[in-house]
């Protein structure tokens, strides 16, 4: 390990891996709400925040598991569970005012079509304005749930245009 007077310790954040300080600096330039996806192996929650001088501000959040108000009682840590996330989110976020955001995904890997890409798929489809890319969403047939439907048991696709009509009311 490096030692001296000229070696200067990195960020307590950034030594633990939890924080990229270029990445956050150019999301807080933008000036914009963040629409922060995080991911877990139960549930996916995603939250609008503000950057302020005294720190971050919470401002709006959705996990997965609100979805059994919707009438979605499957996995709530699968591709059509975030994608109706990010739909529910997007209504309240609307409902708040609010109609931009920029996507923060933070140290998850970037993968074209994973479930993170389908919670900000369903929240541009709820109708807020999030910078993408199209191609980077998963397919239509993957966000129903058609390739997982064989092992599930039950009829994910039935449940997920339910809850999806819940939701956009």
């Amino acid at each position: 390990m490096a030692t001296g007077p000229r070696y200067k310790v990195p960020f307590r954040r950034r030594r633990e891996g939890k924080t990229n300080y270029h990445v956050r600096y150019r999301l807080i330039l933008s000036k914009k709400p963040r629409v922060v996806v995080r991911k877990s192996n139960a549930s996916t929650t995603l939250q609008l925040v503000l950057a302020e001088q005294l720190g971050d501000k919470t401002l709006l959040t959705v996990n997965s598991k609100e979805l059994e108000n919707f009438g979605y009682t499957l996995s709530k840590s699968n591709l059509p569970a975030a994608y109706l996330t990010g739909l529910l989110f997007g209504k309240k976020m609307l409902a708040l005012g609010k109609v931009e955001g920029i996507a923060d995904i933070g140290l998850h890997a970037s993968t074209r079509g994973n479930r993170i890409y389908a919670a900000i798929k369903g929240v541009v489809d709820a109708g807020v304005n999030v910078p993408h890319s199209p191609e980077i969403f998963p397919e239509d047939e993957r966000i129903r749930g058609e390739h997982i439907k064989e092992y599930t048991g039950a009829d994910i696709v039935a449940q997920f245009e339910q809850a999806r009509e819940k939701i956009l009311g």
